[in-house]
C-alpha cells in the first residue's frame, strides 16, 4: 500500500523535509538576522530621532542651534570613540555578546535621556546611546562573515542596512505623530523599555559558532590598526567618510528638518513627511544596491564606479537645495538620501584594498573616521548658524551659510577621491 498519496505524507518524508539543509540554513539566516535587524532598527532610529524632537527641546529649553548640534552630536561622538576598540572585543567576546552588553548601556541612556532637565544631563544620555548602539552594524556583520559565505553577506548585508533605513523612516513621520499623543520623555522611556528587551533577545536567540578560532593578541590586534593607518589606501577613502558619509549623517540627523522649517517655511509635520519620503527611498535605493550591484561589476560597472557617480550626483542634489534651484523639495531629498546610499560602498572598497584578517579593523577604523565627522560637522553647522546670526545674519541665511561651508567640504572629498593615487585602490 503507497503510504503517500492524496496530500498524505510518511513521516520519514516529514523528518526529512524538517531536516533538510536548506530550511536549515533558513532557520538560522531567520534567527541571526532578526534580533540583529531589531537592533540596528533601535540605533538608526536614535540616530535621527531628533531631526523630529529637537525643535520641541529648543522650545522647551530654550536651547540655540549650537546647543542643539552639540547635544544631538553627542551620540556621534560616543560612538565614534568605540570603534578602534569594538573591533577587537568583537574577535575576543563575539557578537552575541558584546551587542547584549552595549545594549544595556542604550537602555539605560535612553533613560537618562527622558529624565533629563538641561543639556548637560540630555547630552550624558545620548552619548550613552550612542556607545550603547555603536556595536550594531558591525557586530551584525561580524556574526555574518562567521556563519555564511560571502555571497549570502551580501544579500544579508542589503537587508541589515535596510532595516536600519526603516529605523530613519520611523523617527520621521511616525515619531512625529507619537508626539501628537505621548511626550518625548514618554517615547524615550518606552524606547528604553524596547531596547532591554532586544538586549535580551539577541542574548538568547544568536548562537555562538563552534570551532572559532582564537583570537589574536592584543598587541597583535592594535599593529593590525596601525598597519592600516599607516596605508596611503585607507586615507584616499577618509575624506569621503568624513565630509559625505559623516556629514549626510548629520545632515539627515539633525539639519535637514532644520532647513525644511527655517528656509523652506515648512511646519515641522511637513518636514517631518519629507524625511519620511527620503528614508523609502532609501529604503528602496539599498535593496537596488544590493540587488544589482554584482550584476552591474559583471558588465564593468564596479562598485568604485558607483560610489564615484553616486556621490557626485549627491552632491549636485545638495547644491540644488542650497539654491533652491526648484520648488520641489520632495524630489530634491528623496534624490539626496537615495545618492547618499551609495556612500555605503566606501566600506567594502576600503576592506578590499587589506587581507581578510585585516578588514574589520580597517571598516570599523572607517567607521571611527565616519562618526568624528557626524560629529564634528553636525556641531560645527550649529555653531556657524549661531555666529551668522550674531553677526546679523536672518536665520534663512545662517543655515544656507551652514549647508554651503559643508558642500565645500564635500566637493573637496570627492576631488580627493578622483585625483588621489590610482595605485591605491581596487580595480573596477
Amino acid at each position: 500500500m503507497r503510504l503517500v498519496s492524496r496530500g498524505f505524507t510518511t513521516l520519514p518524508a516529514v523528518l526529512h523535509i524538517r531536516n533538510s539543509p536548506t530550511l536549515q540554513d533558513d532557520m538560522l539566516q531567520i534567527r541571526l538576522f532578526l534580533p540583529f535587524a531589531a537592533a540596528y532598527f533601535l540605533s538608526y532610529h536614535f540616530r535621527t530621532a531628533n531631526a523630529v524632537i529637537g525643535p520641541v527641546l529648543s522650545d522647551e529649553m530654550s536651547l540655540g542651534a549650537a546647543d542643539l548640534g552639540l547635544l544631538t552630536s553627542a551620540y556621534f561622538l560616543a560612538f565614534g570613540a568605540a570603534q578602534l576598540p569594538l573591533g577587537m572585543l568583537l574577535d575576543r567576546f563575539g557578537a552575541r555578546r558584546v551587542e547584549s552588553a552595549l545594549l544595556l548601556i542604550a537602555a539605560a541612556g535612553a533613560a537618562v535621556f527622558a529624565c533629563g532637565d538641561g543639556i548637560g544631563t540630555l547630552a550624558i544620555g545620548r552619548g550613552m546611546i550612542g556607545l550603547g548602539v555603536s556595536a550594531c552594524l558591525m557586530a551584525a556583520f561580524k556574526s555574518f562573515s562567521q556563519w555564511f559565505p560571502l555571497e549570502k553577506q551580501a544579500s544579508m548585508t542589503g537587508w541589515i542596512m535596510t532595516s536600519g533605513t526603516l529605523g530613519a523612516l520611523a523617527a520621521s513621520t511616525p515619531l512625529n505623530a507619537a508626539l501628537q499623543i505621548a511626550s518625548w520623555r514618554e517615547i524615550f522611556f518606552l524606547l528604553s523599555g524596547i531596547t532591554l528587551m532586544v538586549a535580551g533577545w539577541l542574548y538568547f536567540s544568536v548562537p555562538d559558532k563552534p570551532g572559532t578560532p582564537q583570537p589574536e593578541p592584543l598587541a597583535k590586534q592594535w599593529a593590525g590598526i596601525r598597519l592600516v593607518l599607516g596605508s596611503r589606501h585607507f586615507w584616499r577613502f577618509t575624506p569621503l567618510g568624513f565630509a559625505n558619509i559623516g556629514g549626510f549623517m548629520a545632515v539627515q540627523s539633525l539639519w535637514s528638518s532644520a532647513w525644511l522649517m527655517h528656509v523652506n517655511g515648512h511646519s515641522r509635520a511637513i518636514a517631518a513627511n519629507h524625511l519620511a519620503a527620503m528614508s523609502v527611498a532609501m529604503v528602496i535605493g539599498y535593496i537596488l544596491i544590493g540587488l544589482l550591484a554584482t550584476g552591474l561589476g559583471r558588465r564593468g560597472i564596479g562598485p568604485m564606479s558607483l560610489l564615484k557617480w553616486g556621490l557626485s550626483l549627491a552632491l549636485l542634489t545638495l547644491l540644488l537645495i542650497i539654491t533652491q534651484a526648484t520648488e520641489q523639495h520632495y524630489l530634491l531629498w528623496v534624490a539626496f538620501g537615495v545618492l547618499s546610499c551609495f556612500g555605503t560602498l566606501a566600506y567594502s572598497l576600503t576592506s578590499a584594498g587589506f587581507p581578510v584578517a585585516l578588514s574589520g579593523r580597517a571598516n570599523t577604523t572607517l567607521n571611527l573616521i565616519v562618526f568624528i565627522g557626524a560629529f564634528g560637522l553636525q556641531w560645527g553647522m550649529g555653531i556657524l548658524i549661531d555666529a551668522s546670526q550674531a553677526n546679523g545674519h536672518d536665520i534663512e541665511t545662517a543655515h544656507r551659510d551652514a549647508f554651503i561651508v559643508l558642500f565645500a567640504l564635500q566637493a573637496a572629498a570627492c576631488a580627493w577621491l578622483l585625483i588621489s593615487g590610482r595605485k591605491a585602490s581596487p580595480p573596477d
